[in-house]
């Protein structure tokens, strides 16, 4: 295998060492064809559920359940893991979770359309079981397959990977839906991310060799892995609805999580402002398909230029982040980037045709690029290093049961009013959530975070 260069910071020259060249190797393959999952079945199953006639609370359940099934199963997940090989657990656990994408695929020729709704929203609850100890076990497993100096080489080319593939997948997806009937189309569109979902799972199963167990680890968490392609993660609304799912293997790896001291005090206030987000953020993540679907009849191939200028405009922002967070801070730019996110449901609710579409998916891109990747630093800015285990597990309960809340009240606010004042509501939401997370750390009077040794 060909030895791969690298440059680092300092501008030296370094080479991938010939015993991780495989391993990278298949966590590429891993993610790109994952990105036909991402650009397929992700992408349109929540617009293949508005074209159905789906209600606006069936399509939140699409999200909500799987938030719901996360506060259940996460922590009995981790504890499942502990004591089995990474490599064969996450090799069994995507064969059980991505079964779901035959079922997606199938289901446009086999059941009528009043049926299919009931049967999209319990097949993706059922299937999220397994995929919850997917997303600890595969965090847990890049951790141990990729040497702490090396995960942000690869964790960057992976992001990229997946953006570029989601980008062109999302076209072609476009292009075959609006040139097939419904029922065939979204078969083949369906059928495509299954193969993607086989593919992934194989290059999956070549990391079996990666034998280190959860609970043979080192404790301490030292860092965040910065891979945005969580297998089994939440992806709606173009990405507006995307889960920063940070850290999950402290699931697999910590001990006497869910501490309560750790959240008394300054944390406590910043684990409140990251909740108030995630639940705006996921408030209309159900409205939008029927927004662009129902209200202003937009076609499959005019959503798909949306989700891939809105990707596009995510890796584009994504290369900036570097540069921008040294200058202004991981703080201040989660808040401006979240602030600049609250702009996209306000830009639907008005949006009189696909080039104001256009213009919104760009916004939006943007704002998550600097979202996504400032946020995660800026919680472990806020976490001691030798007890981030506790710290990062309250932050993921609150993001399931900020998902769970904020899919459901999304179409309880449409059914109260409309769907434009819904997501009117969900901006202010949105930019409220961004001025608490601005002042949590102006207004706060906080000492230092002390860890507590023995807690890992």
């Amino acid at each position: 295998m060909r030895r791969i260069p690298w440059l680092t910071p300092s501008g030296t020259q370094q080479v991938v060492p010939p015993e991780l060249q495989p391993r990278f190797y298949h966590l590429y393959w891993d993610i790109a064809w994952f990105g036909l999952v991402a650009g397929t079945a992700l992408a349109f199953l929540n617009v293949y559920a508005a074209r159905l006639g789906a209600t606006a609370f069936q399509i939140g359940l699409l999200t909500a359940g799987p938030a719901l099934i996360n506060l259940i199963f996460t922590l009995p997940a981790g504890r499942w893991l502990q004591g089995r090989p990474l490599g064969r657990s996450v090799f069994g656990t995507a064969l059980a979770t991505r079964g779901i994408y035959l079922i997606y695929a199938l289901l446009p020729l086999l059941l009528p359309a009043v049926v299919q709704v009931e049967v999209l929203i319990w097949a993706t609850l059922l299937f999220t079981i397994p995929s919850v100890a997917l997303v600890i076990g595969f965090n847990a497993l890049f951790a141990a397959a990729v040497p702490l100096e090396w995960r942000g080489y690869v964790a960057g080319r992976r992001n990229a990977m997946l953006s570029i593939v989601y980008v062109v997948t999302s076209l072609a997806a476009g292009f075959i839906l609006q040139n097939t009937p419904l029922e065939i189309g979204y078969t083949l569109v369906f059928g495509i991310g299954f193969i993607g979902a086989a593919m992934s799972t194989y290059h999956l199963s070549r990391l079996r060799d990666v034998s280190e167990r959860p609970d043979e680890a080192p404790p301490r968490v030292r860092q965040i892995i910065g891979d945005t392609a969580q297998l089994g993660g939440v992806r709606a609304g173009q990405g507006v609805g995307q889960r920063t799912t940070i850290a999950p293997r402290v699931f697999a790896r910590g001990r006497n999580l869910l501490r309560p001291d750790v959240v008394r005090g300054h944390y406590g206030w910043v684990i409140l402002a990251l909740f108030s987000f995630h639940l705006a953020q996921f408030m209309p993540v159900a409205l939008f398909p029927l927004r662009w679907v129902d209200a202003l009849g937009f076609t499959d191939m005019e959503i798909a230029i949306g989700t891939a200028v809105f990707h596009a405009c995510v890796l584009v922002s994504s290369l900036q982040l570097d540069r921008l967070t040294r200058r202004y801070g991981n703080h201040r730019l989660t808040a401006a980037g979240i602030a600049l996110l609250s702009t996209y449901p306000l830009f639907t609710a008005f949006m009189p045709d696909l080039l104001f579409y256009a213009i919104t998916s760009a916004i939006g891109g943007l704002a998550w690029g600097l979202v996504g990747g400032a946020l995660p630093n800026y919680l472990l800015e806020k976490v001691p290093a030798d007890d981030r285990p506790a710290y990062l597990a309250w932050y993921n309960l609150a993001l399931n049961a900020a998902i769970f809340l904020g899919a459901l009240f999304g179409p309880l606010l449409a059914h109260w009013f409309n769907l434009q004042a819904a997501l009117v509501l969900a901006f202010v939401f949105r930019f409220g959530s961004a001025v608490f997370i601005w002042f949590v750390e102006r207004n706060t009077h906080h000492a230092p975070i002390k860890s507590q040794p023995g807690n890992q």
